[in-house]
């Protein structure tokens, strides 16, 4: 499903048009967007959980040429875990 799709079905479920469903899926991805870049968790119960969790600077290898080993950096990682309810509805 991409973004129109997910829109239109929206709209249908919700009964607001399309323009302003997708008014409201934009805005409840600029508002998760705004809480991860702050480090804020976004916890919705029954759905799953959206954060940031730092990767530790590491050593890897270099696909084209595995003698070589590369420095990589540190750095941050937007993770989505799923919650209790949607993991059981998706395992029916």
């Amino acid at each position: 499903m991409n973004k129109a799709e997910l829109v239109a079905n929206m709209a249908t479920k919700s009964g607001l048009t399309k323009k302003d469903a997708e008014a409201a899926l934009n805005a409840f991805m600029k508002s998760v967007e705004e809480a991860l870049v702050s480090e804020e968790k976004v916890q919705l119960v029954g759905f799953g959980t959206f954060e940031v969790r730092q990767r530790a600077a590491r050593q890897g290898r270099n696909p084209r040429d595995p003698k070589q080993v590369i420095e990589i950096p540190a750095s941050k990682a937007p993770v989505f875990k799923a919650g209790k309810g949607l993991k059981e509805i998706v395992n029916k």
